[in-house]
C-alpha cells in the first residue's frame, strides 16, 4: 500500500511546535485529523527530540524522514505563518557608528534552514545565537567545510555542519562585509564589528556583534561576540543578586561602590562576567547628584544618567587618551572597561589618588595576582596599594537546569544546564596588608593574613556553592582549577 500522505500544516501545530524550535531542531509537527502526530525531520532525531515532541503533544508520535519535503514546508512556513515565529520580522544591520555599510535586511531562519543561500543561513545562525542565549558563535573551517559551534553558558556546544568549503568562504565573506572589513584579504586577522535592529512587537531593539576573522589552513575562522544589552535596557535591570551573589557579599560590594574615592578591581579570565559585575553595582548605587563617565570597549549595556564612551583605536581613542579627556570631564565615578597597559593603569591610578572612584577590570587570576600585574607593569607599589581598595575575583558557574535536575530536558536543549551563577572572593585592603604588599611579602605570608582576617577564597565559595546543591564538582572543577 502507498504510504499515506503527510498532512498540511496548521495554526495549531505552531502553537505545540512553534516555527523557532522546527527551524533549531530541523524537525517540523504535524498532526492528523484524528490527533496522532508526526515529526517531519530531515535525519533522524535522537531520543530526547522525539520525548520533547510527545511530552507537547501529550501521545506518541512517528518520525518522517523527508529532507527535501522539510526545506519546502519550512519555505512555506515562512511564507504563511510568518506572523507566529517570534523575531522573524526584518532587521536592520549597519556598522556601529552608522555608517558605511548601508542597511542590510536579516531574513527567516526557516529560509535559512531551507538552504537559500549564505546570507540566509547567517542570518538563521544569528537568529538561533539571540534566541538560545549565546555569548559566541565559532565558524571552524576544515577540508571538508566547516563546523558551526556556539558558546552558551560558557561552553562551546556543536549547532550544524557547513558541507562545503565555499558555503564556509561565502558564510565568512558576508559577515566581513557586514562588519566593514577587507573581503579580499584572507591572509590578515581582521576584527570588526556590526550592529542588527531587530523590529519587534514591542518596538524592537538593538545587538551588537563583534567579529574575529583569523586566517587557518583550510580557509578563514570566524568568531562573533554577541553583545545583546536587552538584559540591562530591557526589564527588571541587571542587578547583583540575579548574578548570583551571597545577599551578604553583595551588601559588601554596594558599599564599596559607594566610596568617595579609590580604584576598585574586578578580575578573573575572560569571559568571567567582570563587565556585567561592574555595570550591575553601579546601577544599584548610582545617585542622581553624581556624575559618572563610562570608557569602554566596546559599550556593552547603557546606563540611565551615564556618559558614555566608546574606544575607537582606529581613529585614536585609546583607553588611556579617553581616560585623560575623561577626568577633565568632572565626573565623580568613573568606570574603565579594561585595564591593558600601563599607562591606562597609572592615570586611573592618579585618578584614585585624586578623588575619583575609579572601576576597572584587570586579567589575573586571583585577588592577590592583580598588584603583581601593576608592578609588571612598572607602576610604583606605594601608589597603587595607596589607590587600591578592593579586589573582587570571580567566577561563572553553570547551574543544574531547574526543570529536570540535570538530566537533560528541552528547557535546557537537553545539556542538563541552565544559566550561571557568580562565585566570588572579596580582599579589602587594610593599613597591614598594604605594608605587606608593599614590602613583597611572601604568598604564604600574604595567605596567613588573610586567614586570620577570616577571608572566604575563590575556593571556598565553590564549596558553598556545592554544598548549596545547585552545581557539581565537575563543573566546580572546570571552572576553579586555577585557584
Amino acid at each position: 500500500m502507498p504510504a499515506e500522505p503527510l498532512p498540511a500544516l496548521g495554526d495549531a501545530d505552531l502553537a505545540t511546535w512553534p516555527l523557532a524550535l522546527a527551524v533549531r531542531h530541523r524537525a517540523l509537527l504535524l498532526r492528523r485529523a484524528d490527533g496522532t502526530g508526526t515529526l517531519l525531520a530531515a535525519e533522524p532525531p535522537g531520543v530526547l527530540l522525539v520525548q520533547a515532541v510527545q511530552l507537547r503533544l501529550r501521545q506518541p508520535v512517528l518520525v518522517h524522514l523527508d529532507a527535501i519535503e522539510l526545506a519546502e514546508r519550512l519555505a512555506a512556513c515562512e511564507r504563511g505563518f510568518r506572523a507566529a515565529e517570534d523575531g522573524g520580522e526584518p532587521v536592520d544591520a549597519q556598522a556601529p557608528d552608522g555608517g558605511g555599510s548601508g542597511v542590510h535586511e536579516l531574513s527567516s531562519p526557516a529560509l535559512a534552514a531551507a538552504g537559500a543561500g549564505a546570507v540566509r543561513l547567517l542570518d538563521g545562525l544569528l537568529h538561533d545565537a539571540l534566541q538560545d542565549g549565546a555569548s559566541d558563535i565559532h565558524i571552524e573551517c576544515d577540508a571538508r567545510g566547516a563546523a558551526v559551534r556556539v558558546r552558551i553558558d560558557g561552553v562551546l556546544v556543536p549547532r550544524r555542519r557547513l558541507d562545503t568549503p565555499l558555503l564556509a568562504e561565502q558564510l565568512v565573506s558576508r559577515l566581513k562585509v557586514m562588519a566593514e572589513l577587507d573581503i579580499g584579504e584572507r591572509r590578515l586577522p581582521q576584527d570588526g564589528r556590526f550592529r542588527l535592529r531587530l523590529a519587534t512587537s514591542s518596538g524592537g531593539r538593538e545587538v551588537d556583534f563583534r567579529l574575529s576573522v583569523m586566517p587557518t589552513l583550510h580557509g578563514e575562522d570566524a568568531v562573533v561576540r554577541v553583545l545583546d544589552r536587552a538584559a540591562l535596557d530591557h526589564g527588571d535591570g541587571l542587578t547583583l543578586a540575579t548574578l548570583g551573589f551571597q545577599p551578604a557579599l553583595a551588601e559588601r560590594i554596594r558599599q564599596l561602590a559607594r566610596l568617595p574615592h579609590g580604584l576598585l578591581l574586578v578580575t578573573g579570565p575572560t569571559g568571567s562576567g567582570k563587565t556585567t559585575t561592574l555595570y550591575a553595582a553601579l546601577a544599584e548605587t548610582m545617585r542622581p547628584d553624581e556624575k559618572l563617565v563610562t570608557i569602554e570597549d566596546p559599550v556593552e549595556y547603557r546606563l540611565a544618567s551615564a556618559v558614555q564612551i566608546p574606544v575607537n583605536e582606529k581613529k585614536g581613542l585609546s583607553f588611556a587618551r579617553g581616560l585623560r579627556s575623561v577626568l577633565r570631564h568632572d565626573p565623580d565615578r568613573v568606570m574603565v572597561g579594561e585595564i591593558r597597559d600601563a599607562e591606562t593603569a597609572q592615570i586611573a591610578v592618579q585618578a584614585a589618588l585624586t578623588g575619583h572612584l575609579v572601576f576597572s577590570s584587570v586579567h589575573a587570576n586571583h585577588a592577590l595576582d592583580v598588584l603583581g600585574r601593576f608592578l609588571h607593569m612598572g607602576l610604583d607599589a606605594w601608589q597603587v596599594v595607596g589607590a587600591l581598595e578592593a579586589v573582587l575575583a570571580q567566577r561563572l558557574v553553570r547551574v543544574r537546569c531547574a526543570a529536570c535536575g540535570g538530566t537533560g530536558c528541552l528547557a535546557c536543549a537537553g545539556t542538563g544546564w541552565r544559566g550561571r551563577r557568580a562565585i566570588a572572593e572579596l580582599l579589602r585592603l587594610d593599613d597591614e596588608l598594604r605594608d605587606l604588599l608593599v614590602a613583597r611579602a611572601p604568598l604564604l605570608r600574604l595567605k596567613q593574613a588573610l586567614a586570620e582576617r577570616g577571608h572566604r577564597t575563590l575556593r571556598d565559595a565553590a564549596q558553598a556553592a556545592l554544598a548549596e546543591g545547585w552545581t557539581t564538582a565537575e563543573e566546580v572543577a572546570r571552572v576553579t582549577a586555577d585557584v
